[in-house]
Protein backbone atom coordinates (compact mmCIF):
# COMPACT_ATOMS: atom_id res chain seq x y z
CA UNK A 1 0.00 0.00 0.00
CA UNK A 2 1.29 3.47 -0.92
CA UNK A 3 2.19 5.48 2.17
CA UNK A 4 3.82 8.56 0.66
CA UNK A 5 3.75 10.17 -2.75
CA UNK A 6 5.69 13.29 -3.73
CA UNK A 7 4.64 14.56 -7.17
CA UNK A 8 6.54 16.95 -9.48
CA UNK A 9 8.45 18.73 -6.70
CA UNK A 10 10.42 21.78 -7.85
CA UNK A 11 12.59 23.99 -5.67
CA UNK A 12 14.78 26.90 -6.75
CA UNK A 13 17.33 28.83 -4.75
CA UNK A 14 18.94 32.05 -6.04
CA UNK A 15 20.75 31.02 -9.21
CA UNK A 16 20.29 27.27 -8.61
CA UNK A 17 17.45 24.89 -9.52
CA UNK A 18 17.92 22.37 -6.72
CA UNK A 19 14.89 20.20 -7.65
CA UNK A 20 13.38 19.95 -11.09
CA UNK A 21 10.04 18.09 -11.33
CA UNK A 22 11.05 15.25 -8.96
CA UNK A 23 8.61 12.50 -7.94
CA UNK A 24 8.98 9.79 -5.28
CA UNK A 25 6.69 7.03 -3.99
CA UNK A 26 7.22 5.06 -0.76
CA UNK A 27 5.17 2.06 0.35
CA UNK A 28 4.27 0.91 3.85
CA UNK A 29 6.98 -1.26 5.40
CA UNK A 30 9.45 -0.39 2.66
CA UNK A 31 13.07 0.73 2.85
CA UNK A 32 13.41 3.02 -0.16
CA UNK A 33 16.98 4.02 -0.96
CA UNK A 34 17.47 7.54 -2.34
CA UNK A 35 20.70 7.65 -4.34
CA UNK A 36 22.77 10.30 -6.05
CA UNK A 37 25.99 12.28 -5.79
CA UNK A 38 26.35 15.19 -3.40
CA UNK A 39 24.43 18.06 -4.93
CA UNK A 40 21.97 15.71 -6.69
CA UNK A 41 19.10 17.13 -4.60
CA UNK A 42 18.43 14.23 -2.22
CA UNK A 43 18.70 16.19 1.02
CA UNK A 44 16.78 19.13 -0.47
CA UNK A 45 13.90 16.82 -1.44
CA UNK A 46 13.82 15.39 2.08
CA UNK A 47 13.90 18.87 3.61
CA UNK A 48 10.80 19.68 1.56
CA UNK A 49 9.17 16.54 2.99
CA UNK A 50 10.19 17.44 6.55
CA UNK A 51 9.00 21.06 6.28
CA UNK A 52 12.44 22.69 6.41
CA UNK A 53 11.91 23.98 2.86
CA UNK A 54 8.69 24.71 0.99
CA UNK A 55 8.50 23.61 -2.64
CA UNK A 56 7.90 26.17 -5.38
CA UNK A 57 5.53 23.68 -7.01
CA UNK A 58 4.43 20.08 -6.59
CA UNK A 59 2.21 18.06 -4.26
CA UNK A 60 2.63 15.68 -1.33
CA UNK A 61 0.19 12.86 -0.47
CA UNK A 62 0.10 10.67 2.65
CA UNK A 63 -2.33 7.74 2.57
CA UNK A 64 -3.68 9.20 -0.70
CA UNK A 65 -4.61 12.43 1.09
CA UNK A 66 -3.02 15.69 -0.06
CA UNK A 67 -1.15 17.40 2.79
CA UNK A 68 0.47 20.77 3.33
CA UNK A 69 3.77 20.54 5.19
CA UNK A 70 4.48 24.19 5.93
CA UNK A 71 7.07 23.66 8.67
CA UNK A 72 8.82 20.93 10.71
CA UNK A 73 6.02 20.95 13.31
CA UNK A 74 3.49 20.11 10.58
CA UNK A 75 5.76 17.27 9.43
CA UNK A 76 5.92 15.97 12.99
CA UNK A 77 2.11 15.99 13.22
CA UNK A 78 2.03 13.85 10.08
CA UNK A 79 4.42 11.43 11.82
CA UNK A 80 7.35 12.34 9.59
CA UNK A 81 10.79 12.28 11.21
CA UNK A 82 14.18 12.99 9.65
CA UNK A 83 17.66 12.08 10.81
CA UNK A 84 19.81 14.76 9.19
CA UNK A 85 23.33 14.13 7.91
CA UNK A 86 24.52 17.16 9.89
CA UNK A 87 23.58 16.78 13.54
CA UNK A 88 20.82 18.94 15.05
CA UNK A 89 21.84 18.56 18.66
CA UNK A 90 22.45 21.05 21.45
CA UNK A 91 25.88 20.21 22.92
CA UNK A 92 25.24 21.83 26.30
CA UNK A 93 21.99 19.96 26.94
CA UNK A 94 21.69 16.37 28.16
CA UNK A 95 20.86 13.38 25.99
CA UNK A 96 17.31 13.29 27.36
CA UNK A 97 16.81 17.03 26.86
CA UNK A 98 17.97 16.75 23.25
CA UNK A 99 15.71 13.82 22.42
CA UNK A 100 12.56 15.40 23.86
CA UNK A 101 13.22 19.09 23.22
CA UNK A 102 9.90 20.77 22.49
CA UNK A 103 8.07 17.64 23.72
CA UNK A 104 9.18 17.64 27.35
CA UNK A 105 7.51 15.40 29.92
CA UNK A 106 5.48 17.66 32.21
CA UNK A 107 3.21 16.69 35.10
CA UNK A 108 -0.40 17.75 34.48
CA UNK A 109 -0.94 19.01 38.02
CA UNK A 110 1.67 21.77 38.17
CA UNK A 111 3.18 21.81 34.66
CA UNK A 112 6.61 21.04 36.07
CA UNK A 113 9.15 19.04 34.11
CA UNK A 114 9.01 15.36 35.06
CA UNK A 115 12.75 14.71 34.77
CA UNK A 116 12.54 11.17 36.12
CA UNK A 117 9.93 10.06 33.59
CA UNK A 118 11.80 11.76 30.74
CA UNK A 119 15.10 10.14 31.71
CA UNK A 120 13.46 6.72 32.04
CA UNK A 121 11.91 7.02 28.57
CA UNK A 122 15.30 8.08 27.21
CA UNK A 123 16.95 5.09 28.87
CA UNK A 124 14.37 2.84 27.22
CA UNK A 125 15.26 4.28 23.79
CA UNK A 126 19.00 4.00 24.45
CA UNK A 127 18.63 0.37 25.51
CA UNK A 128 16.69 -0.32 22.32
CA UNK A 129 19.67 0.98 20.36
CA UNK A 130 22.13 -0.98 22.49
CA UNK A 131 23.71 2.18 23.95
CA UNK A 132 25.17 2.09 27.45
CA UNK A 133 24.83 5.82 28.13
CA UNK A 134 23.48 7.91 31.00
CA UNK A 135 20.48 10.04 29.86
CA UNK A 136 21.84 12.95 31.92
CA UNK A 137 25.17 13.07 30.05
CA UNK A 138 25.81 16.23 28.04
CA UNK A 139 25.88 15.72 24.28
CA UNK A 140 29.21 17.58 24.17
CA UNK A 141 30.74 14.63 26.04
CA UNK A 142 29.76 12.14 23.34
CA UNK A 143 31.78 10.92 20.37
CA UNK A 144 30.60 11.62 16.82
CA UNK A 145 29.28 8.05 16.50
CA UNK A 146 27.38 8.33 19.79
CA UNK A 147 25.85 11.63 18.67
CA UNK A 148 24.67 9.90 15.49
CA UNK A 149 22.93 7.26 17.59
CA UNK A 150 21.26 9.99 19.68
CA UNK A 151 19.92 11.50 16.44
CA UNK A 152 18.44 8.09 15.63
CA UNK A 153 16.91 7.80 19.11
CA UNK A 154 15.44 11.29 18.71
CA UNK A 155 13.76 10.29 15.45
CA UNK A 156 12.41 7.04 16.90
CA UNK A 157 10.95 8.89 19.90
CA UNK A 158 8.08 10.43 17.89
CA UNK A 159 6.78 7.03 16.72
CA UNK A 160 7.20 8.03 13.09
CA UNK A 161 5.29 6.45 10.18
CA UNK A 162 7.67 7.97 7.63
CA UNK A 163 11.31 7.99 8.70
CA UNK A 164 14.04 9.68 6.65
CA UNK A 165 17.59 8.55 7.35
CA UNK A 166 20.27 10.75 5.76
CA UNK A 167 23.61 8.90 6.00
CA UNK A 168 22.72 7.25 9.35
CA UNK A 169 25.70 4.87 9.32
CA UNK A 170 28.38 7.37 8.26
CA UNK A 171 29.85 7.54 11.77
CA UNK A 172 28.94 4.05 12.97
CA UNK A 173 31.02 0.91 13.34
CA UNK A 174 30.08 -2.46 11.82
CA UNK A 175 28.57 -3.64 15.12
CA UNK A 176 26.46 -0.49 15.48
CA UNK A 177 25.34 -0.74 11.85
CA UNK A 178 24.08 -4.29 12.40
CA UNK A 179 22.11 -3.08 15.42
CA UNK A 180 20.62 -0.25 13.36
CA UNK A 181 19.61 -2.71 10.64
CA UNK A 182 17.81 -4.81 13.26
CA UNK A 183 15.85 -1.71 14.31
CA UNK A 184 15.06 -0.87 10.68
CA UNK A 185 13.70 -4.40 10.19
CA UNK A 186 11.49 -4.02 13.28
CA UNK A 187 10.18 -0.69 11.99
CA UNK A 188 9.30 -2.09 8.57
CA UNK A 189 7.48 -4.96 10.27
CA UNK A 190 5.35 -2.25 11.91
CA UNK A 191 4.62 -0.76 8.44
CA UNK A 192 6.92 2.24 8.84
CA UNK A 193 8.14 3.60 5.50
CA UNK A 194 11.85 4.43 5.51
CA UNK A 195 13.63 6.68 3.04
CA UNK A 196 17.31 5.81 3.33
CA UNK A 197 20.03 8.05 1.90
CA UNK A 198 23.47 6.45 1.82
CA UNK A 199 26.63 6.37 -0.26
CA UNK A 200 27.50 2.91 1.05
CA UNK A 201 25.84 1.00 -1.76
CA UNK A 202 26.96 -2.43 -0.52
CA UNK A 203 25.16 -2.06 2.82
CA UNK A 204 21.89 -1.22 1.08
CA UNK A 205 21.68 -4.72 -0.37
CA UNK A 206 20.92 -5.93 3.17
CA UNK A 207 17.93 -3.65 3.78
CA UNK A 208 16.67 -1.77 0.69
CA UNK A 209 13.65 -2.90 -1.31
CA UNK A 210 13.65 -0.24 -4.03
CA UNK A 211 15.89 2.67 -4.98
CA UNK A 212 15.31 6.01 -6.67
CA UNK A 213 18.28 7.63 -8.41
CA UNK A 214 18.65 11.42 -8.71
CA UNK A 215 21.19 13.47 -10.63
CA UNK A 216 21.58 17.25 -10.87
CA UNK A 217 18.25 17.87 -9.16
CA UNK A 218 16.31 15.58 -11.49
CA UNK A 219 14.63 12.18 -11.20
CA UNK A 220 16.53 9.49 -13.16
CA UNK A 221 14.85 6.15 -12.37
CA UNK A 222 13.38 3.86 -9.70
CA UNK A 223 14.53 0.22 -9.55
CA UNK A 224 14.21 -2.96 -7.53
CA UNK A 225 17.38 -2.63 -5.45
CA UNK A 226 18.21 -6.32 -5.14
CA UNK A 227 17.61 -6.95 -8.84
CA UNK A 228 19.76 -4.07 -10.10
CA UNK A 229 23.54 -4.19 -10.41
CA UNK A 230 25.51 -1.74 -8.23
CA UNK A 231 27.72 -0.71 -11.15
CA UNK A 232 24.59 0.24 -13.09
CA UNK A 233 23.34 2.32 -10.15
CA UNK A 234 26.68 4.10 -9.91
CA UNK A 235 26.60 4.85 -13.61
CA UNK A 236 23.08 6.27 -13.25
CA UNK A 237 24.16 8.40 -10.28
CA UNK A 238 27.24 9.95 -11.86
CA UNK A 239 26.27 9.76 -15.53
CA UNK A 240 29.41 7.77 -16.35
CA UNK A 241 31.10 4.44 -15.64
CA UNK A 242 33.50 4.53 -12.68
CA UNK A 243 34.76 0.96 -12.69
CA UNK A 244 36.63 -0.06 -9.55
CA UNK A 245 36.18 2.76 -7.05
CA UNK A 246 39.68 2.20 -5.63
CA UNK A 247 42.43 3.49 -7.96
CA UNK A 248 45.29 1.25 -8.99
CA UNK A 249 48.33 1.37 -6.75
CA UNK A 250 51.14 3.58 -7.95
CA UNK A 251 54.69 2.26 -8.18
CA UNK A 252 55.55 3.92 -4.89
CA UNK A 253 52.69 2.13 -3.16
CA UNK A 254 53.41 -1.29 -4.65
CA UNK A 255 57.00 -1.14 -3.44
CA UNK A 256 56.93 1.09 -0.38
CA UNK A 257 60.12 2.93 0.42
CA UNK A 258 62.00 1.30 3.29
CA UNK A 259 62.79 4.80 4.56
CA UNK A 260 61.01 5.39 7.89
CA UNK A 261 59.55 8.86 7.85
CA UNK A 262 57.78 8.93 11.23
CA UNK A 263 57.83 6.78 14.33
CA UNK A 264 55.69 6.72 17.47
CA UNK A 265 57.02 5.02 20.61
CA UNK A 266 55.11 4.12 23.78
CA UNK A 267 52.43 6.80 23.35
CA UNK A 268 50.09 6.67 26.35
CA UNK A 269 47.22 8.70 27.76
CA UNK A 270 45.53 7.22 30.82
CA UNK A 271 42.89 4.66 29.86
CA UNK A 272 42.27 6.19 26.42
CA UNK A 273 45.29 4.58 24.77
CA UNK A 274 48.35 2.71 26.04
CA UNK A 275 51.78 1.84 24.60
CA UNK A 276 51.06 2.85 21.03
CA UNK A 277 54.03 1.94 18.83
CA UNK A 278 54.22 2.11 15.04
CA UNK A 279 56.29 3.33 12.12
CA UNK A 280 55.16 5.18 9.00
CA UNK A 281 57.21 4.71 5.85
CA UNK A 282 57.71 7.30 3.17
CA UNK A 283 55.05 7.04 0.45
CA UNK A 284 52.85 4.70 2.53
CA UNK A 285 49.16 4.65 3.42
CA UNK A 286 48.93 3.20 6.93
CA UNK A 287 45.40 2.27 8.01
CA UNK A 288 43.89 2.29 11.50
CA UNK A 289 40.94 -0.06 12.01
CA UNK A 290 38.78 -0.65 15.09
CA UNK A 291 35.35 -0.22 16.62
CA UNK A 292 33.94 2.92 18.21
CA UNK A 293 35.91 3.79 21.35
CA UNK A 294 38.99 1.83 20.25
CA UNK A 295 41.09 5.00 20.57
CA UNK A 296 42.01 5.64 16.92
CA UNK A 297 40.92 9.30 16.81
CA UNK A 298 42.36 9.95 20.27
CA UNK A 299 45.78 8.72 19.12
CA UNK A 300 45.68 10.85 15.97
CA UNK A 301 44.72 13.96 17.92
CA UNK A 302 47.62 13.40 20.32
CA UNK A 303 50.02 13.04 17.38
CA UNK A 304 48.70 16.32 15.97
CA UNK A 305 49.07 18.09 19.33
CA UNK A 306 45.33 18.72 19.62
CA UNK A 307 45.03 16.65 22.83
CA UNK A 308 47.57 16.03 25.62
CA UNK A 309 49.31 12.71 26.30
CA UNK A 310 51.01 11.34 29.41
CA UNK A 311 54.12 9.84 27.84
CA UNK A 312 55.61 8.82 24.54
CA UNK A 313 58.12 9.82 21.90
CA UNK A 314 57.97 10.96 18.27
CA UNK A 315 60.72 10.60 15.68
CA UNK A 316 60.77 12.36 12.31
CA UNK A 317 63.39 11.18 9.82
CA UNK A 318 65.17 9.46 12.71
CA UNK A 319 65.34 12.58 14.90
CA UNK A 320 63.38 12.93 18.11
CA UNK A 321 60.84 15.78 17.99
CA UNK A 322 58.43 17.35 20.46
CA UNK A 323 54.74 17.74 19.65
CA UNK A 324 52.77 19.40 22.43
CA UNK A 325 50.60 21.72 20.33
CA UNK A 326 48.96 21.96 16.93
CA UNK A 327 51.41 24.67 15.86
CA UNK A 328 54.35 22.36 16.62
CA UNK A 329 52.75 19.58 14.55
CA UNK A 330 52.27 21.97 11.63
CA UNK A 331 55.91 23.11 11.93
CA UNK A 332 56.88 19.45 11.51
CA UNK A 333 54.70 19.30 8.37
CA UNK A 334 51.98 17.12 9.89
CA UNK A 335 48.42 17.72 8.66
CA UNK A 336 45.17 16.48 10.21
CA UNK A 337 41.92 16.10 8.30
CA UNK A 338 39.49 15.87 11.18
CA UNK A 339 36.68 13.35 11.59
CA UNK A 340 34.20 16.21 12.14
CA UNK A 341 34.93 18.63 9.30
CA UNK A 342 32.06 20.95 10.27
CA UNK A 343 33.18 21.40 13.87
CA UNK A 344 36.97 21.17 13.68
CA UNK A 345 38.05 21.36 10.04
CA UNK A 346 36.36 24.41 8.54
CA UNK A 347 35.31 27.95 9.32
CA UNK A 348 31.88 27.45 7.77
CA UNK A 349 30.95 31.13 7.70
CA UNK A 350 34.13 32.14 5.86
CA UNK A 351 34.82 31.98 2.13
CA UNK A 352 36.26 28.96 0.33
CA UNK A 353 39.43 30.90 -0.51
CA UNK A 354 39.88 32.02 3.09
CA UNK A 355 39.53 28.46 4.38
CA UNK A 356 42.13 27.20 1.91
CA UNK A 357 44.65 29.79 3.12
CA UNK A 358 43.88 29.66 6.86
CA UNK A 359 46.99 27.71 7.85
CA UNK A 360 49.37 29.51 5.48
CA UNK A 361 48.78 33.26 5.76
CA UNK A 362 52.19 33.76 7.42
CA UNK A 363 53.86 32.43 4.26
CA UNK A 364 51.86 34.86 2.13
CA UNK A 365 52.46 37.97 4.21
CA UNK A 366 55.04 40.75 4.03
CA UNK A 367 57.37 41.80 6.84
CA UNK A 368 54.65 44.20 7.97
CA UNK A 369 52.26 41.22 8.23
CA UNK A 370 50.20 42.47 5.33
CA UNK A 371 48.62 39.59 3.44
CA UNK A 372 49.40 39.42 -0.28
CA UNK A 373 45.82 38.90 -1.45
CA UNK A 374 46.80 38.42 -5.09
CA UNK A 375 49.16 35.54 -4.28
CA UNK A 376 46.52 34.00 -2.01
CA UNK A 377 43.91 34.17 -4.78
CA UNK A 378 46.27 32.60 -7.32
CA UNK A 379 47.12 29.76 -4.92
CA UNK A 380 43.49 29.15 -3.89
CA UNK A 381 42.25 29.17 -7.48
CA UNK A 382 44.99 26.76 -8.57
CA UNK A 383 43.99 24.29 -5.83
CA UNK A 384 40.28 24.79 -6.57
CA UNK A 385 40.91 23.67 -10.13
CA UNK A 386 43.35 20.90 -9.23
CA UNK A 387 40.99 19.32 -6.69
CA UNK A 388 37.86 20.06 -8.76
CA UNK A 389 36.16 21.90 -5.90
CA UNK A 390 32.65 22.67 -7.14
CA UNK A 391 31.98 26.27 -6.13
CA UNK A 392 30.79 29.23 -8.21
CA UNK A 393 33.67 31.34 -6.87
CA UNK A 394 36.24 31.50 -4.08
CA UNK A 395 34.10 33.97 -2.11
CA UNK A 396 31.34 31.38 -1.64
CA UNK A 397 30.78 30.41 2.02
CA UNK A 398 32.34 27.03 2.76
CA UNK A 399 29.23 25.98 4.72
CA UNK A 400 27.11 26.13 1.55
CA UNK A 401 29.11 23.46 -0.29
CA UNK A 402 28.47 19.71 -0.33
CA UNK A 403 30.29 17.37 2.05
CA UNK A 404 32.70 16.11 -0.60
CA UNK A 405 33.67 19.62 -1.63
CA UNK A 406 34.13 20.66 2.00
CA UNK A 407 36.52 17.73 2.43
CA UNK A 408 38.47 18.90 -0.61
CA UNK A 409 38.77 22.40 0.89
CA UNK A 410 40.44 20.92 3.99
CA UNK A 411 42.83 18.94 1.79
CA UNK A 412 43.61 22.11 -0.18
CA UNK A 413 44.39 23.91 3.10
CA UNK A 414 47.05 21.34 3.99
CA UNK A 415 48.43 21.16 0.45
CA UNK A 416 49.08 24.89 0.75
CA UNK A 417 51.19 24.12 3.85
CA UNK A 418 53.10 21.47 1.85
CA UNK A 419 52.68 18.86 4.60
CA UNK A 420 54.62 15.58 4.49
CA UNK A 421 52.38 13.53 6.79
CA UNK A 422 48.60 13.55 6.31
CA UNK A 423 46.28 12.10 8.96
CA UNK A 424 42.94 11.34 7.26
CA UNK A 425 40.27 10.67 9.93
CA UNK A 426 37.18 9.19 8.21
CA UNK A 427 38.09 10.96 4.93
CA UNK A 428 35.00 9.89 2.97
CA UNK A 429 32.38 10.07 5.70
CA UNK A 430 29.10 11.30 4.21
CA UNK A 431 30.36 11.92 0.67
CA UNK A 432 29.16 10.35 -2.56
CA UNK A 433 30.76 7.61 -4.61
CA UNK A 434 32.11 9.98 -7.26
CA UNK A 435 33.69 12.27 -4.65
CA UNK A 436 35.09 9.21 -2.85
CA UNK A 437 36.90 8.14 -5.98
CA UNK A 438 38.36 11.64 -6.33
CA UNK A 439 39.56 11.62 -2.69
CA UNK A 440 41.14 8.18 -3.19
CA UNK A 441 42.93 9.33 -6.35
CA UNK A 442 44.18 12.40 -4.51
CA UNK A 443 45.54 10.21 -1.70
CA UNK A 444 47.35 8.06 -4.25
CA UNK A 445 48.82 11.15 -5.93
CA UNK A 446 50.12 12.36 -2.55
CA UNK A 447 51.92 9.07 -1.85
CA UNK A 448 53.30 9.09 -5.40
CA UNK A 449 55.00 12.38 -4.46
CA UNK A 450 56.55 10.75 -1.38
CA UNK A 451 53.96 11.99 1.11
CA UNK A 452 52.77 9.58 3.81
CA UNK A 453 49.22 9.04 5.03
CA UNK A 454 47.68 7.71 8.23
CA UNK A 455 44.13 6.70 7.34
CA UNK A 456 41.47 6.10 9.99
CA UNK A 457 38.25 4.58 8.70
CA UNK A 458 35.26 2.62 9.98
CA UNK A 459 34.68 1.27 6.45
CA UNK A 460 36.68 -1.95 6.22
CA UNK A 461 36.43 -2.21 2.38
CA UNK A 462 37.93 1.29 2.19
CA UNK A 463 40.90 0.31 4.36
CA UNK A 464 41.42 -2.90 2.40
CA UNK A 465 41.21 -1.08 -0.91
CA UNK A 466 43.56 1.78 -0.03
CA UNK A 467 46.08 0.81 2.65
CA UNK A 468 49.51 -0.80 2.42
CA UNK A 469 49.44 -1.88 6.07
CA UNK A 470 46.65 -1.83 8.65
CA UNK A 471 46.91 -1.50 12.43
CA UNK A 472 43.91 -2.80 14.38
CA UNK A 473 43.01 -1.18 17.71
CA UNK A 474 40.85 -2.34 20.60
CA UNK A 475 40.34 -0.62 23.95
CA UNK A 476 43.18 1.83 23.38
CA UNK A 477 45.75 -0.74 22.31
CA UNK A 478 47.09 -1.96 18.97
CA UNK A 479 46.11 -5.63 18.79
CA UNK A 480 47.50 -6.50 15.36
CA UNK A 481 49.53 -5.21 12.43
CA UNK A 482 48.51 -6.63 9.05
CA UNK A 483 50.05 -6.39 5.61
CA UNK A 484 47.82 -5.77 2.62
CA UNK A 485 48.09 -9.46 1.73
CA UNK A 486 47.11 -10.65 5.23
CA UNK A 487 44.16 -8.31 5.74
CA UNK A 488 40.51 -9.11 5.08
CA UNK A 489 37.25 -8.11 6.77
CA UNK A 490 37.08 -11.23 8.95
CA UNK A 491 40.62 -10.74 10.28
CA UNK A 492 40.07 -7.03 10.93
CA UNK A 493 36.88 -7.76 12.87
CA UNK A 494 38.55 -10.56 14.81
CA UNK A 495 41.32 -8.35 16.16
CA UNK A 496 38.95 -5.41 16.71
CA UNK A 497 36.60 -7.43 18.93
CA UNK A 498 38.72 -10.03 20.73
CA UNK A 499 41.20 -9.65 23.58
CA UNK A 500 44.24 -10.78 21.62
CA UNK A 501 47.72 -9.47 22.30
CA UNK A 502 49.74 -8.16 19.38
CA UNK A 503 52.00 -10.80 17.84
Amino acid sequence: MTLLEMKHITKTFPGVKALDNVSLTVNEGEVHALLGENGAGKSTLMKVLSGVYQADSGEIYIDDQKVNIADPLAAQKHKISMIHQEFNLFPHLSIAENIFIGREFCSIENCLLDTLKQNNKTLELLNKLGLDLDPTMLVSELTVAEQQMIEIAKALSIDARILVMDEPTAALTEKEILKLFEIIHQLTQNKVGIIYISHRLEELTKIAHRATVMRDGQYIKTVDYKADIIDDLIAAMVGRELGNIYPKKTSLNTSISSEILFEVKNLTRGKRFTDINFILNKGEILGFSGLMGAGRTEVSRAIFGADPYDSGEFYLNGKKIMIRSVSEAIEHKIAYLTEDRKKDGLALGLAVGTNIMLSSYAQYSSFAWLVDEDRCTIQSEALRQKLKIKTPHLDQQAGLLSGGNQQKIIIAKWLTCDADIFIFDEPTRGIDVGAKREIYELMQSLTARGKSIIMISSEMPELLGMCDRILVMRNGRITKELSQQEANQEVLLKYATLEIAQT
